[in-house]
């Protein structure tokens, strides 16, 4: 008999997919279009909304606090960054040096992921299970752009795509709603992989067109603007909701920290 022995990252892997919480096909939390919603990554979080959704860090935020959210009726989305390194997270040593790219611009604290790497492929993974162990109703994976980013390393549209699908796919046999995050350029190929889009700055930067396709499948698309402008400017603000309004897209005014410090709703 032919005994076949696998690496221990690789058998990692496979025990990891096995044991796996697995759900019914669909499954999994679907965001309505126009669903209200409230973005706090950072500080302490302001549970007192009236929003259908939250999005929250998915290491900083317990899993008292997510029960908490559930429990006064709210859907519960966990953000963690899928595509940089950070060297604060509890498994930034898990990362290997040679998955380690460029800094971030404006970011010296995070490093690009070479995203074709088994090994990060298996730490998103248990970041995918931590969300279940969380109870989080879905995930916000950030940094799923970088083919068009100077990372160190030479991956390809057709790798980022690649890339994005299997986190779409592991979060979905985990039973969680997943989310595209920015990415204009890719939101056609993967609309159908992704319950909902996350943008940032689509009005200010003219690309929200380009996640309409969301919409027209019956997906939302939550955007959040950081313009002052937006938030001085009574009149500017209602132009820019109004035609968020129009394209049917869940726009909020938030500080670029999305700290929680202040908050802007388009929708009523």
């Amino acid at each position: 008999m032919r005994v076949v022995l696998f690496p221990f990252s690789v058998l990692c892997l496979l025990l990891s997919s096995f044991f796996s919480p697995l759900y019914a096909a669909n499954d999994w939390y679907r965001p309505p279009v126009s669903v209200t919603w409230q973005w706090q990554l950072d500080g302490v979080v302001n549970e007192a909304y009236d929003a259908e959704l939250y999005d929250i860090d998915l290491f900083a935020s317990s899993a008292e606090l997510i029960q908490g959210l559930q429990a006064s009726g709210k859907k519960v989305i966990c953000y963690f960054s899928a595509g940089s390194y950070e060297d604060w997270r509890p498994d930034a040593a898990e990362f290997a040096d040679k998955d380690l790219g460029k800094t971030l611009s404006g970011w010296d604290d995070e490093r690009w992921l070479d995203i074709r790497s088994s090994q990060v492929r298996e730490i998103m993974i248990r970041r995918l299970d931590l969300a279940v162990q969380k109870g989080c109703d879905g995930v916000e994976p950030d940094r799923v752009d970088s083919y068009r980013t100077n990372t160190g390393f030479s991956f390809r549209a057709n790798n980022q795509l690649d890339y994005n699908r299997f986190l779409a796919a592991q979060a979905h046999q985990r039973g969680l709603a997943i989310g595209l995050k920015n990415n204009p350029d890719q939101a056609l190929s993967l609309v159908d992989d992704f319950d909902f889009a996350v943008t940032e700055q689509c009005f200010e930067h003219s690309q929200c067109r380009s996640f309409n396709v969301f919409i027209s499948k019956g997906k939302p698309v939550l955007n959040a603007e950081y313009r002052r402008i937006y938030v001085d400017d009574e009149a500017q603000r209602n132009a820019m909701c109004q035609q968020s309004l129009t394209m049917a897209f869940s726009t909020l005014v938030l500080p670029v920290a999305l700290d929680g410090t202040f908050r802007m709703s388009c929708l009523p």
